[in-house]
């Protein structure tokens, strides 16, 4: 078998709406709009840089099945600077951007290749040195929701070459994802596939290592608060053993992250906002030289608690984070840093400096900047607060309570007892929740009876600690 390297990325979701973002500045709007594409430049970069043999993308490129013109032109644009450098490009398509969507009528680049979705079809990757290197099969989705188990129709070719499958699947019922052409670990055993290039899930994930190896890249941004962390893609080097050895590059152009600040030994409202900063301040150097949109947690117990749940103290603690963030980054620009140049704004991005200089300035056309910030001693990317949560409870002894035979008592029981059955929290909120899941309107809000039930144990906390400060106004101090 002969050596080779390829990318590997997933759920790209060009041109994603963001949703929720109306409220957002427009500066730091603009920025979270256009990292879809910023991270589609890097990764670009990246695989000219790493000089990979092929790339191959399983699947939701798009975010919708009616795909923006913008989206596809970025792309095709991709693909064009891909296939300048010899890399060819191997596209299947998923849940969000089937075959039966509406595409834009252009010419894409000779080195493209879009896999049909009525059978699952094989691309040789052939190399003027080295001959046949590999065989790279794959199946895109006709429509949305596709059932059928994919996996059971992939067989592999000639033994003597690296097999590849694209197949965008959830694999064993991963939780939190539709359940589109589902497969068994096992099902991807023994069907002559050295490594499965995974899509649909957007946290990355190694299900299997080799033999074959099976594996999500993840997306390539982050786009909502519940995906958190670095997002990037796979390059996978394969050695004439055929064993693959995957090495994560991250692409994210801003990062989501959520934090959590505890209120125990806080006292006064300075203290609060000293205690935000210095955490805003340590969210600024873990998302390593990118802006990052975070949720921050207050959570423990304290004399603070009381104060936070009157008046206005935390959205006007909030405002006031958010301003400064505002006002810095507004000095920034002034001082020649971000946002400058065109009305365009993309994230800077640290990885950006490793560049080769013969790679740096390529791919322009996806960036009317011409390509993302450098670094700049003045620069300091922002940290934009999406929200912050109490889960602060009064500095009391619980454990004294769930002794005394009072309402209070009897409540806080109850709670515990829920609390250790996930069954019985379960079948509490049902009933509780009920009425409210027979409106249309709230179920279509949560997701269904599923999605609403997600959070009942933040729920059933959140109503505790609720409970306590009604039922004990002034508290009751620890002993």
């Amino acid at each position: 078998m002969k050596a080779l390297k390829f990318l590997h990325a997933a759920d790209l979701h060009l041109d994603s709406p963001f949703k929720g973002m109306n409220s957002v500045p427009e500066r730091i709007r603009d920025v979270i709009r256009e990292s879809t594409f910023g991270a589609l430049s890097r990764l670009v970069r990246l695989a000219v840089r790493e000089k990979v043999d092929f790339a191959v993308f399983s699947g939701d490129i798009y975010d919708a099945g009616d795909r923006s013109l913008r989206a596809q032109l970025r792309f095709r644009s991709a693909l064009a600077e891909l296939d300048r450098a010899g890399i060819p490009a191997l596209v299947i398509h998923g849940n969000h951007d089937p075959l039966d969507g509406r595409g834009a009528d252009l010419e894409w680049p000779a080195g493209a290749y879009v896999y049909p979705a009525d059978k699952v079809e094989t691309v040789r990757i052939v190399k003027e040195d080295r001959g046949l290197i590999a065989e790279v099969h794959g199946i895109s989705y006709a429509s949305a929701a596709v059932t059928e188990n994919l996996a059971l129709r992939f067989r592999g070719g000639d033994a003597s070459v690296f097999q590849v499958a694209l197949l965008h699947t959830n694999v064993d019922g991963h939780p939190g994802y539709d359940n589109y052409a589902p497969c068994s670990k096992s099902d991807l055993v023994g069907r002559g596939i050295d490594y499965w290039a995974l899509g649909h899930i957007h946290t990355r994930e190694i299900v299997m290592d080799e033999k074959p190896a099976v594996v999500y890249p993840g997306n390539i941004q982050g786009r909502s608060i519940r995906e958190c962390g670095p997002r990037g893609c796979y390059i996978v080097a394969v050695d004439e053993n055929g064993s693959p050895a995957l090495d994560f590059h991250a692409l994210d152009g801003v990062r989501w992250q959520q934090q959590s600040l505890s209120i125990a030994g806080i006292g006064t409202e300075q203290e609060l906002q000293e205690s935000l900063q210095d955490l805003l301040a340590r969210l600024r150097e873990k998302a390593e030289g990118r802006p990052t949109v975070a949720r921050i947690f207050l959570e423990g117990r304290g004399p603070f608690h009381l104060k936070l749940q009157a008046g206005s103290t935390l959205s006007d603690l909030l405002r006031e984070l958010r301003e400064s963030e505002l006002l810095a980054l507004a000095g920034r620009s002034a001082a020649g840093g971000f946002g400058t140049g065109s009305g365009h704004m993309e994230a800077p991005h640290p990885a950006d400096d490793n560049m080769e200089e013969g790679t740096r300035g390529s791919y322009t056309t996806a960036a009317p900047s011409g390509g993302v910030f450098r670094s700049a001693a003045a620069e300091v990317p922002f940290v934009w607060i999406e929200s912050i949560e109490a889960r602060t409870g009064q500095d009391i002894d619980f454990e004294l309570l769930l002794r005394e035979e009072s309402f209070i008592g009897d409540l806080l029981r109850l709670a515990e007892e829920l609390s250790a059955d996930e069954g019985k929290l379960r079948e509490f909120a049902e009933e509780a929740l009920g009425s409210l899941l027979a409106q249309n309107g709230a179920s279509r809000l949560f997701g269904g009876a599923d999605g609403l039930l997600e959070d009942t144990g933040d729920w059933l906390e959140a109503a505790r600690e609720l409970a306590v400060d009604q039922l004990m106004p002034d508290g009751r101090r620890a002993k």
